[in-house]
């Protein structure tokens, strides 16, 4: 796919980043990243005991208002990475013993990283990779990353046009977003894992619980169970945390309540949702949200 006239995300801004421009994502040509190091806060088939081997890169093609990590979201921060050395960090990563290699909002990178990653499994890198996306992809992305990419780990944030136009600026999200899981599953149609449950091959869809919009995430869970049933896993969060920058946007400047919650999870009980993921305790903390600190770059 050609960066002189990007088209590697739905916004399909068309300019030419390879001189310089850059289009909704923030970033030009030049990969620039926030973190690279074990996540022990991911879903237990990919963090397990040995954690997960995040890479967060900056920029992102969605940019929710209410981003946990807005820091790095809008690409007014991070430290430049070349090919060669995202090719190093995945596989130092691997020696540190990380379960997967698990690149974080990377669409907009997607040429540079398919170049690094089949150049550290030819180095030696074994441990599956992970697409951590947004879910708002174009099917030829995907395509273009799938000799790469092992595991699928796309958000489902709305099904309403309406919420995802109002905080993602993206009416075309819930639509976009099936598009791509059905891209997806065409290369990951079912979950494998390992002897020690951690996961090598698959499509897991996470739903983050908004406050005041559980009715959306009930709709979300609908969707997701009664089209692809028992051929992806469904995680569930409450992680949601109110930052600075909707601290006068309500019902956004608030956590979702235990109430919320349980409401969400009864409905996917209902549903018979069996495979999948909830999260349990406090979990809307600061804490839970990495330090952008460039470790590991």
């Amino acid at each position: 796919m050609n960066i002189e006239e990007c088209t590697l995300c739905p916004r399909m801004c068309r300019v030419d980043r390879s001189a310089g421009q850059k289009g909704y994502c923030g970033m030009d040509a030049v990969i620039r990243g926030a973190r690279a190091a074990l996540h022990m806060w991911e879903e237990p088939c990919i963090s397990g005991t040995r954690g997960s081997g995040a890479i967060f890169f900056s920029g992102c093609t969605l940019r929710c208002i209410f981003c946990q990590n807005h820091e790095i979201a809008d690409g007014s921060c991070g430290k430049e990475i070349t090919g060669e050395r995202l090719t190093q960090i995945c596989l130092e990563l691997q020696d540190k013993g990380a379960a997967n290699i698990n690149l974080v909002t990377a669409a907009h990178f997607a040429p540079w990283i398919l170049e690094a990653l089949a150049e550290a499994k030819r180095r030696g890198l074994s441990i599956p990779v992970i697409y951590n996306s947004s879910g708002y992809e174009r099917p030829q992305t995907i395509e273009l990353l799938s000799p790469v990419v092992d595991i699928w780990l796309p958000d489902f944030k709305y099904m309403d046009a309406n919420i995802s136009k109002i905080y993602s600026k993206a009416e075309d999200y819930p639509e976009t977003a099936k598009q791509a899981i059905e891209k997806m599953l065409q290369y990951a149609p079912e979950c494998v894992f390992d002897p020690e449950g951690y996961i090598q091959k698959g499509v897991i869809v996470r739903h983050l619980i908004l406050p005041g919009h559980t009715k959306d995430s009930m709709n979300v869970l609908k969707y997701l169970h009664e089209t692809y049933e028992n051929k992806i896993y469904i995680s569930v969060m409450n992680q949601y945390t109110p930052l600075k920058q909707v601290k006068d946007l309500s019902p956004l400047d608030r956590c979702v309540t235990k109430r919320e919650y349980e409401r969400v999870l009864d409905y996917a009980l209902e549903l018979g949702i069996e495979q999948g993921y909830f999260q349990e305790g406090e979990t809307a903390k600061d804490s839970f949200i990495p330090l952008f600190d460039y470790e590991g770059l």
